[in-house]
């Protein structure tokens, strides 16, 4: 059976033998994976006139929709993803990391992005920058999606989620991708872009599928491409090398395995609940994914006077762990993903055992549950023990990618700090301490060679996600060794898609091409009341100058009595003058209450609600016998999708509110955001 591509809106065999991938836990044959007989450059071609033009015409919350949508039909599909995630050698709850994992980090991601970006094609970055003395020439950023196709090529180890979590953010951004999974495990990445592609979810051309070699893909690419790598930190360098790389300067972003360290802190001794757990995390990350996780535990840092705990602790733990055919009741540990894998770890570990001590496992000859040990790819969780790690480079260069880690000592803080930085560069550490003083001084003392620290203790032991769990918001990838790249990263990782431009002109032109209200544009007066307007009659640009009010006196008392606030500079005459207003002022909440006071128009209308107030400052102080006046301007409009259980269909608009004194002073600046009625879709 071959595995096939699909290219160009069609499934495609090939057109050799390929390469025959086979049941990890018992070598049964598969298929055949060959890629021979693609045209890539067709490829290319068919991906930017077809997916990349119709994500460009959705805005960023219809793709974030239209991801949700697709997270919810594979979700439902999931049980057919776990039947043939077992032939990778995965357990249920490996599968449950790659599969459910990765369709969680599709959710996330349209969260973040309708939650984050805002509802239009492009997006709009930072504030705006004045230029120019007088504010008629301003700057700004904005972020719009590259016109050409995102390629993914992804490890062995994670092929749903190594291929979700990065498709995510592309399509988002709203450039199509096409992804090549490892050999090795393709099938099941096949398995869910057949889902994929079979929903109807995705316009066609935004997701293609390459089953085997890359051949001459990477020549076809050009400036608005974009190419991201997971795998070994030889092959990233071999691919990042690429003539037509370097040529066309094609952001390429790698996350390559690394020899991510974890550190027992001094103090967490043994019958601590910080020792228990890191016990629990390092046999965790050993013994998850048969260890093949790119940000499994390769290197567990630990006092010296503690080692020989930690490896008895650690020996009885992995004793617990039956490793065997997943099928089997009561194995949780499966096999590698294929006897060249297993092959490739015997090396590194008998290469690490020419300077470390074998202290469990480490031999052929071990129990397997349900199978056979010679003909699956199984390997023993196996321990090593460095007694001196800073007299030896192996322990900090050789990668045993499988259920392998070392433990090393360390003697002081410092030893331990410049052993973590050893790794020259790791996706992740983490510090196992009850001490928050010890984890200020090793988290700053590392974190630069590190993409991610997770600080472990008691407090958050219960929520955490633990060391080997990337997450949607946050940064995956890291500095040196591990690639320098950052494939998550909340907006951060969708940003990376999209073009970056600077954009300089008149208030008027800023706000015509960023569709949002920039300071000093001309303002759009109107008779009518801007609340009086649904969501759909608002225009941009909007304004409203209210009346003036004078404050007063019984306006502060009133309002620390409302409010319980009677700090000095509002009621102390003489301490006022001390202070830096020289007299006594209004209250700052005071100040923005009246000016609600002043915009509001108080009959039922379209406005449903006060949705929230941002960016609030306060310029000037306002004193007794102050003049204030307001200017409120239609800043940003964000449609919302209806709900099904909403009966209205609403955005929000977002409101520049300036308040001025009697000498055209501003004495405060924000936004108001209101839920506005709109037509219905």
């Amino acid at each position: 059976m071959k595995i096939e591509s699909y290219a160009c809106g069609a499934w495609a065999k090939g057109n050799d033998a390929g390469v025959e991938v086979r049941n990890a836990i018992n070598s049964e044959p598969i298929g055949q994976v060959t890629s021979k007989g693609l045209d890539f450059a067709d490829m290319l071609v068919y991906a930017r006139n077809n997916g990349g033009r119709s994500l460009r015409q959705m805005t960023i919350h219809d793709r974030a929709n239209m991801l949700k949508a697709l997270a919810k039909h594979l979700l439902d599909k999931k049980e057919m993803f776990y039947e043939v995630s077992a032939k990778t050698g995965a357990t249920r709850v490996d599968g449950w990391v790659d599969i459910e994992g990765g369709i969680g980090t599709v959710f996330a991601y349209s969260g973040i992005a309708r939650r984050e970006l805002p509802n239009e094609t492009f997006a709009v970055e930072g504030d705006i920058e004045q230029l120019s003395a007088k504010g008629s020439f301003l700057g700004r950023h904005i972020l719009t999606p590259k016109h050409g196709v995102s390629v993914h090529i992804n490890a062995f180890n994670f092929p749903c989620w190594g291929m979700l979590e990065k498709i995510a953010p592309s399509l988002i951004a709203g450039v199509p991708a096409i992804v090549k999974p490892a050999t090795v495990s393709a099938y099941l990445t096949e398995a869910m872009v057949r889902e994929i592609i079979a929903s109807g979810i995705l316009p066609e051309g935004a997701l293609q599928l390459v089953c085997g070699g890359v051949g001459d893909l990477l020549e076809h690419l050009d400036e608005q491409d974009s190419v991201t790598f997971t795998g070994s930190a030889c092959t990233g360098r071999m691919l990042k090398a690429h003539p037509n790389i370097i040529a066309n300067s094609i952001p390429f972003n790698m996350e390559a395995d690394s020899l991510n360290c974890s550190i027992l802190g001094a103090n967490a001794g043994e019958g601590t609940p910080e020792f228990d757990l890191f016990i629990k995390g390092v046999a965790q990350e050993v013994t998850v994914k048969a260890g093949q996780k790119c940000t499994a535990i390769r290197r567990a840092i630990v006092p010296r006077d503690q080692v020989d705990a930690v490896i008895a602790a650690l020996k009885v733990r992995l004793d617990k762990t039956p490793v065997g055919d997943p099928a089997t009741e009561g194995v949780r540990m499966g096999s590698l993903v294929g006897t060249d894998q297993r092959e490739d770890v015997w090396e590194s570990v008998n290469e690490l055992a020419k300077t470390c001590e074998v202290v469990h496992g480490g031999e052929r000859d071990f129990e397997v549950v349900g199978a056979d040990a010679k003909a699956g790819a199984f390997f023993p969780p196996t321990l090593l023990h460095c007694d001196k790690p800073l007299a030896t480079s192996a322990v900090h260069s050789v990668e045993a990618f499988g259920p392998v880690s070392t433990i090393m000592a360390y003697a002081d803080e410092e030893e331990a700090i410049e052993l973590a930085r050893l790794g020259r560069g790791s996706l992740v550490g983490s510090l196992v301490t009850a001490d928050d003083n010890e984890a200020a001084r090793i988290v700053l003392g590392t974190a630069a060679w590190h993409g991610r620290m997770l600080v472990l203790n008691s407090t958050c032991a219960k929520e955490s996600t633990g060391h080997g769990s990337p997450l949607a918001p946050l940064v995956h990838g890291g500095p040196g060794r591990a690639g320098g790249g950052e494939e998550l990263g909340g907006s951060r990782a969708i940003k990376h898609y999209m073009q970056r431009t600077a954009i300089q002109g008149s208030p008027d032109t800023l706000t015509a091409i960023t569709r949002q209200y920039t300071t000093g544009a001309t303002p759009k007066i109107d008779p009518v009341h801007p609340f009086r307007k649904t969501f759909d009659e608002l225009e941009i640009g909007t304004s409203l100058l209210t009346h003036r009010r004078t404050v007063t006196e019984a306006d502060i008392v009133n309002f620390g009595c409302v409010s319980g606030d009677h700090f000095y500079a509002h009621f102390d005459e003489l301490a006022a003058k001390d202070s830096l207003f020289e007299k006594r002022v209004a209250h700052g909440y005071f100040v923005i209450s009246a000016a609600a006071g002043m915009f509001v128009d108080p009959a039922p209308g379209p406005v449903l609600a006060n949705y929230g107030l941002e960016n609030l400052r306060f310029i000037e102080p306002v004193g007794i016998g102050d003049t204030i006046q307001v200017r409120l301007t239609a800043k940003q409009k964000i449609h919302k999708a209806k709900r099904p259980d909403e009966e209205r269909a609403t955005g929000v608009v977002v409101w520049d509110v300036e308040v001025k004194n009697q000498h055209d002073e501003t004495v405060a600046v924000y936004d108001i955001l209101t839920l506005v009625e709109r037509a219905d879709d």
